[in-house]
């Protein structure tokens, strides 16, 4: 969902609801804005842990490779050892077999029995000799075969290595760019930290989270001066970091709406979304960002920080989250070339 579209939308059903007249159309219009939002933060998540799930596979098929390797490669080493036993074996035997010939002319002048039963002999060792050279070429081919495809297994497997390293190089990268953001954030907004504000990362993200006391008057979309000079701080760090995308995310407590609020919204869902939007133009207007990089969404009451239904627990669960995450076009690069290997 593009940002001017929504916050069009915003000011068109706020002037709507101001004059007590809603139409269901526009209301219709801002559930589906705000469904898509929801999709698009899912596919987030679902993207995200299915890059975690790919490079576990990876980093599996890496080791069954391995072992294939060694095992063709011992499979391989035995094998040249057979071929060099039949080969001497072999050289054994024609030496015979010449010697034998050599002394034919002689057995044929003595007993004539025993020259039968020499060139018997001599005619089996020629078979045994055939058969044995017919299996040295037969053994010496399916040796060239293994080994061409120990080579292809190996070259695949340093190719895929190589691959993995990258792609846990690009994670790793990622794992500092977060840590690297944390600190920037937190130190950009250490002044408002312990009054409703907290930075944690999370799942590979940064979340900025801030309570409802430190932007917002109760049931209200309108941000209080503290929240803004804190989201206008945090603008001007955004702003730098370009290659981060931008997720606010509207919380309320479960206590329903009673009738129709002054900013127009009627239950929780209006005003979750209505909030992260004011949060987004807030962003905005601190500084140079391209509205593509955020996306405003709201949760309403299905996403507590805290299920106890206290006044505390409510408290904490009244807060708006401003999600930065890395953008991921080079791993998804990486993913796809590993994919190519065969």
């Amino acid at each position: 969902m593009s940002i001017q579209k929504l916050s069009i939308s915003a000011i068109l059903l706020s002037i709507l609801l101001l004059n007590a007249c809603v139409p269901a159309r526009q209301f219709e219009d801002l559930q589906k804005k705000e469904k898509s939002c929801q999709e698009q933060n899912k596919l987030l998540r679902s993207d995200n842990e299915q890059l975690n799930i790919r490079n576990t596979e990876l980093a599996s098929q890496v080791e069954e490779l391995r072992k294939n390797v060694t095992e063709l490669s011992r499979d391989t080493s035995e094998q040249g050892r057979s071929y060099r036993r039949l080969n001497d074996l072999y050289g054994e035997l024609t030496k015979s077999y010449d010697k034998l010939l050599a002394n034919n002319e002689k057995l044929l002048a003595g007993n004539t029995e025993e020259t039968r039963r020499l060139i018997s002999q001599l005619s089996q060792i020629r078979e045994e000799l055939q058969a044995k050279e017919d299996k040295i070429k037969k053994d010496s081919l399916a040796l060239h075969d293994r080994e061409s495809r120990v080579n292809e297994l190996q070259s695949s497997l340093k190719e895929k290595e190589q691959k993995v390293k990258e792609l846990q190089d690009i994670l790793n990268k990622g794992d500092s760019t977060v840590n690297a953001l944390r600190k920037v954030v937190s130190d950009a907004l250490l002044g408002f930290q312990g009054n409703g504000l907290s930075v944690n990362v999370k799942d590979g993200r940064v979340y900025v989270s801030m309570e409802e006391r430190l932007l917002f008057a109760s049931g209200s979309t309108v941000i209080e001066k503290k929240g803004e000079e804190a989201l206008r701080e945090l603008g001007r760090v955004l702003e730098k970091n370009k290659e981060i995308n931008i997720l606010v995310e509207g919380h309320t407590d479960n206590v329903p709406i009673s009738g129709t609020l002054s900013s127009g919204a009627k239950d929780n869902w209006e005003l979750s979304v209505l909030r992260a939007t004011s949060v987004v133009k807030i962003i905005l207007n601190s500084g140079s960002i391209d509205p593509t990089r955020l996306t405003a969404t709201g949760r309403g009451q299905f996403m507590p920080v805290d299920p106890a239904n206290t006044a505390d627990a409510r408290r904490k669960n009244r807060r708006t989250e401003i999600i930065l995450s890395p953008k991921l076009d080079e791993l998804m690069k990486t993913l796809e070339q590993i994919n190519k290997i065969k």
